[in-house]
């Protein structure tokens, strides 16, 4: 039985069935066998070299990199080498990376050398990954679906998407691309293109989804950043599966132009780091109007950066935070024990570093679904999804029939809004618009998203509150290798999808660890365009408690690939 849409997506196996995607001559690859190979033939620099700038480069943040690039302890061409070492050992074993750019990023790594004494920009010679739903100029990105890993119509974009071209400008080092699940529709990452990824912290365990791949690689130190997207949960859940930092923007803040659309009016797009301070860095070069996204449209000048000006470690004191009730209440997937447990002593924390903590059965009542189930963004899946390809597709095909009629291979419903993403098989068609030219837009999604929006903002008001916590999944991370609810896991269920449905910021930060040793993710939200504020928050709680652990990763695997 499939569940419902309540958490950042649906499992593969829900995918595969509400999905009419893999049809016609392209037939579903055996997991053990996905068409992206498994990077190989990566360069490594001799095994006592890696180790001695082990000691440097495991769990340094920018700061601390650029202060070695200033004292020539190492070039940026040797730290890439490093990272590709790292990716070389270990994504055979967790799969995190699915796309290595050797050829560019060492041609990138070479040419900042030469250009070290002319003035960088903030992300110069930082390795970074990319998610596989993002394009990247040259590279294949496979929105974790094998039908855009063809051979021979493969999609490769002709040119970057907004962020990823701005990351470069700051001169970021793109190490590669990041396993997701097909389409982004999946609270795990599971991918027809690439097969599964497993946790740092175990690799028997889900590392959440859709941003699977990149939590993966940058808490083992594959990367020191990588960009997320997030339709429902999907920077946010994972990045507290693995103990890092996931930002969620206020809507508008970043451009989703070149990301390939879930749900084009729900997604977003932010950065995944290892602590709060890359997070901010990384944000405010991402940051920026786009044309390509009307959202962004007069986003300039509503928060001040540099974002790393809000990191303070007194940010916390005297602020209050509450705890929205329907995040305890819900009736459906309910928070586990183990938990609500984790989320009171990250409330401790929260409390000992100088904040005050509300925690009220009126506050955000399970009614507040009632208003955020009301946006309706459905309708206008087809819209995001034809500016998406007409302005960003291969040469050839800009268009679902061009893909089509190139390949033989039905474009997915997910695209043409045949089907709701992540909704039961059943669900039944509607007719799609124009969100531009469609004079029911107000009623259908702008009006109801403004009166949700109104509604958090006074629970805020009500109870004089700067934001709200909560934790980024309502249960652990689950063993793959069980069954989960007596069928294949379909991730860590998670409940914070709503906050891309007002276009409000969250961020999570590392919340500790269970018992077991896998991680808690703590998240907080904020009110639209506080950003800066919400980031400063996170730097105050991270400061205070110190709670991320870098996994202990393993060099051989447990798991046959996909499964």
């Amino acid at each position: 039985m499939l569940r419902k849409f309540v958490g950042c997506g649906v499992g593969l196996v829900a995918v595969l069935a509400g999905v009419s995607c893999l049809r016609a001559q392209l037939v579903v690859p055996n997991q053990s066998e996905p068409p992206v190979a498994l990077p190989t033939g990566l360069p490594v620099l001799p095994e006592a070299e890696q180790a001695r700038m082990d000691r440097d480069l495991l769990e340094i943040d920018i700061p601390r990199l650029h202060a070695l690039y200033g004292r020539h302890v190492y070039t940026v061409e040797q730290v890439t080498r490093w990272y590709l070492g790292r990716i070389a050992k270990y994504n055979g074993i967790y799969r995190d990376v699915q796309t290595v750019d050797v050829k560019g990023a060492l041609e990138t790594a070479r040419r900042e050398d030469t250009q070290w004494a002319r003035a960088q920009g903030v992300m110069w010679g930082v390795p970074i990954v990319i998610k596989a739903n993002t394009a990247v100029k040259g590279l294949i990105d496979t929105d974790g679906w094998a039908g855009f890993a063809i051979p021979g119509h493969e999609f490769v974009a002709e040119r970057d998407a907004t962020v990823v071209a701005k990351l470069r400008a700051a001169g970021a080092v793109i190490l590669g691309i990041t396993n997701m699940p097909d389409f982004a529709i999946a609270d795990t990452t599971r991918s027809t293109a690439f097969g599964r990824t497993g946790n740092a912290y175990d690799v028997r365990f889900s590392p959440g989804g859709s941003s699977g791949g990149t939590v993966t690689a940058v808490t083992s130190n594959e990367a020191m950043v990588g960009t997320g997207s997030d339709t429902a949960c999907s920077i946010t859940m994972p990045a507290g599966t693995s103990s890092v930092v996931g930002v969620l923007p206020t809507r508008g803040l970043t451009s989703i132009a070149g990301i390939a659309p879930l749900d084009w009016l729900r997604d977003n797009t932010g950065p995944i780091a290892r602590n709060v301070t890359d997070a901010a860095i990384a944000l405010g070069v991402m940051a920026g109007e786009d044309p390509l996204d009307f959202r962004t449209k007069g986003s300039a000048g509503k928060e001040v950066g540099p974002y790393t000006k809000y990191l303070k470690k007194d940010a916390l004191k005297g602020k209050r935070f509450g705890v929205p009730a329907f995040m305890l209440e819900t009736e459906e997937d309910k928070l586990q024990p183990e938990t609500r447990a984790m989320l009171m002593k990250a409330v401790e924390q929260m409390r000992a570093a100088g904040a005050v903590v509300v925690i009220d059965e009126k506050l955000l009542p399970l009614s507040f679904y009632d208003a955020i189930h009301k946006i309706v963004s459905r309708l206008y899946l087809k819209d995001g999804a034809d500016q998406w390809i007409s302005e960003f597709g291969p040469a050839e095909y800009k268009s679902g029939e061009a893909y089509t009629r190139a390949t033989g291979v039905a474009w997915p419903e997910v695209f043409t809004g045949e089907r709701r993403p992540g909704g039961v098989a059943d669900d039944a068609a509607q007719v799609q618009a124009v969100l531009a030219k469609d004079p029911n837009a107000e009623k259908n999604f702008f009006g109801p998203q403004r009166e949700a929006l109104a509604e958090y903002e006074a629970a805020l008001d009500e109870f004089h509150l700067d934001g709200l916590i909560y934790p980024s999944a309502q249960m652990p991370s689950p063993d793959e290798t069980m069954p989960q609810n007596g069928g294949l896991s379909t991730g860590p269920e998670s409940h914070t999808g709503w906050v891309n449905r007002i276009g409000v910021p969250a961020v999570v930060v590392p919340g500790g660890f269970y018992p077991d040793g896998l991680p808690f993710g703590l998240e907080i939200s904020a009110r639209p365009w506080k950003d800066g504020e919400l980031l400063g928050w996170a730097y105050g709680y991270e400061q205070a408690t110190k709670n991320r652990r870098a996994p202990v990763l393993v060099e051989k695997g447990l798991l046959p690939i996909g499964r």
